[in-house]
């Protein structure tokens, strides 16, 4: 399997996982940066991205990041222009399944457990994987 061109849409809680420089799961924001993955994301997914660095790290960290993010070639910024409303536990991550929907990505990964309900609805699809799982999957690709 080629993970070339493989659209994610990632989860805050995992995307502050894979940008330190010491992280395990570091290998995943180095697959963006070469373009082995595309990171797909809306303007609401990178407001979320940055309010939660500048609280996890700092500014200058979540400056340095979101900058990357707007002008990487391996970030596709997609605008969303329906909101499906599916996941009501918590309609804050709604923004990820939109972003998927909308870009078309391959794979929507998060630990976030609201998400589980997106397994019970047969349309739309969303092929949603933990973070465990999709490094079993595409790590050493």
């Amino acid at each position: 399997m080629n993970t070339t061109g493989t659209k994610i849409v990632i989860d805050t809680n995992v995307f502050i996982t894979i940008i330190g420089k010491k992280s395990p799961n570091r290998w995943i924001f180095d697959k963006i940066i070469c373009g082995d993955f595309i990171l797909c994301i809306s303007s609401e997914i990178l407001l979320e991205y940055e309010e939660v660095l500048n609280r996890k790290a700092n500014i200058e960290v979540a400056r340095n990041i979101v900058d990357f993010l707007i002008i990487s070639p391996y970030v596709q910024k997609t605008e969303i222009f329906f909101n499906w409303c599916l996941i009501q536990n918590d309609p804050d991550d709604d923004k990820f399944v939109d972003c998927y929907l909308s870009s078309s990505a391959d794979k929507l990964i998060t630990n976030d457990k609201h998400f589980d309900i997106l397994c019970q609805i047969d349309f739309p699809r969303i092929n949603i994987i933990s973070l465990a799982l999709f490094e079993q999957k595409y790590r050493y690709l």
